[in-house]
């Protein structure tokens, strides 16, 4: 698996097990960047959480594009030193937490730009990291980003875009207000 833009444009990383993670596919993750990119600008001084790590390309390729602080939440610790051991192949240190990110994210003293939810698609728990997103006060200015391949009940959020791959959905999202 490659990082596909910026300072770090073709690198190399390990992908985990498939059967443990589904990493992002590239053309998934160069069109959420691309979306982003029209939403905010410059990356430059904006912060990126993945609230559900995998093999750590999404914070990557983050940190690629411009983004000052990334974020990584993950619950599986053999995962977590994979995204540690990519982290240390491109040269830098990940800010990386290990353990469930629907505990995590109400502790997180810190409020982001963009957050990005991937959680393995039929765990059933997209639901409640939307409503600790809505529950949450430093979500008001955040853009979200779902993907998911099931319907979301997001009525108490603004769409700003969604896009559709295969039988997955993009969706991006903010709270309204």
């Amino acid at each position: 698996m490659n990082i596909t833009a910026g300072k770090y444009n073709s690198r190399k990383i390990k992908a985990p097990d498939e059967n443990i993670v589904r990493p992002t596919l590239s053309k998934v993750r160069m069109s959420v960047f691309n979306t982003l990119f029209s939403l905010l600008g410059d990356f430059e001084g904006k912060s990126f959480l993945d609230m559900f790590g995998g093999s750590g390309i999404m914070g990557l390729e983050a940190l690629s594009r411009g983004f000052e602080k990334v974020v990584v939440f993950e619950k599986n610790r053999s995962v977590a030193d994979i995204i540690k051991s990519n982290y240390k192949l491109i040269g830098v240190t990940p800010e990386l937490t290990i353990g469930d990110s629907i505990k995590l994210f109400p502790k997180c003293a810190e409020s982001f730009d963009v957050i990005y939810v991937d959680p393995p698609y039929m765990s059933g728990i997209y639901e409640e990291v939307i409503q600790k997103i809505k529950e949450s006060d430093k979500t008001d200015k955040s853009i979200v980003i779902m993907e998911h391949v099931t319907e979301l009940d997001l009525s108490d959020f603004e769409v700003i875009k969604q896009k559709k791959y295969g039988d997955k959905y993009l969706t991006f999202i903010r709270k309204k207000g």
